[in-house]
């Protein structure tokens, strides 16, 4: 298996994670945050570190795969590719505080990343750090105009855990104006209906 099939394998698995993981989260709460939405052809998938959750890719046990990755990284601590697949390993086990590690490490040495700022950001805001994940979202936004999760995440965060309705709704209908026919901006324009729907 080449890396680009390795690495669009894992975006793939990502992605469901974090559909299973909002979706989940929201089952549980009586005003649920929308599902982080994913890119578009992403299966869904359980929840990281759930019964059920597909193995990232090709059958490797992901325990496995943190192991030999973190002696890569020992060995080469300036790469910057293991890095970022130990962090969506440490994301897909649901090890936020290690994944936020792996991808500062991944970034420190190709900052700038959209996709690796997401991620961590994502990472951010399971551990209730939701600042940083604002943060990383705006830079990963910054770094690529276009970059479309980014987008959809900053306002999840905005909407549902820093209530801020103006800002969720601000950078959805950035979103929409992007992609208005793209996964992320229907859901961004169901958000953004209940947001101004919602009662004062």
């Amino acid at each position: 298996m080449n890396k680009n099939t390795i690495i669009a394998l894992l975006v793939g698995v990502l992605a469901g994670l974090v559909i299973g993981y909002s979706v989940g989260s929201s089952m549980s709460a009586s005003a649920p945050p929308p599902v982080m939405a994913a890119p578009a052809g992403a299966p869904p998938a359980g929840m990281p570190g759930m019964p059920g959750a597909p193995a990232p890719s090709g059958g490797m046990d992901v325990q496995q795969r943190i192991a030999t990755l973190q002696q890569v990284v020992t060995q080469d601590p300036k790469n910057a590719g293991a890095w970022t697949q130990l962090g969506n390993d440490y994301f897909d086990t649901n090890q936020p505080q290690k994944a936020v590690d792996a991808y500062g490490k991944a970034l420190a040495l190709q900052p700038g990343n959209a996709d690796v700022l997401t991620d961590q950001g994502v990472m951010y805001r399971a551990l209730g750090q939701f600042d940083k994940a604002v943060e990383n979202f705006r830079k990963a936004n910054e770094a690529n105009p276009r970059h479309m999760q980014s987008l959809f995440n900053l306002g999840v965060v905005y909407a549902y855990d820093l209530k801020q309705p103006n800002k969720a709704i601000e950078a959805w209908e950035k979103l929409v104006a992007l992609e208005p026919s793209s996964p992320q901006a229907i859901q961004a324009r169901t958000q953004i209906e209940q947001l101004k729907n919602a009662p004062k």
